[in-house]
């Protein structure tokens, strides 16, 4: 009976051992997703700001062209 209780505990161990390093794989996995999303989301803002200085100056040359007229 002791035999088989070691067994039991030594396969309940492993599994635990298992789900943690399942566990800990997903937890490192959904921090670099993260940071790559991060990191993209800070490119497009950047990309953003630029298009809109750059909408605003083409505005201004407009309004300075239309004046013109």
């Amino acid at each position: 009976m002791d035999k088989n209780i070691g067994e039991q505990l030594n396969k309940a161990y492993e599994a635990y051992r298992q789900a943690c390093m399942d566990r800990d794989h997903a937890v490192k996995e959904l921090q670099q997703k993260t940071e790559n999303y991060m990191q993209q989301t800070r490119e497009q803002q950047e990309k953003i700001e630029l298009q809109n200085s750059i909408i605003a100056k083409l505005k201004s040359q407009l309004a300075a062209l239309n004046a013109n007229r």
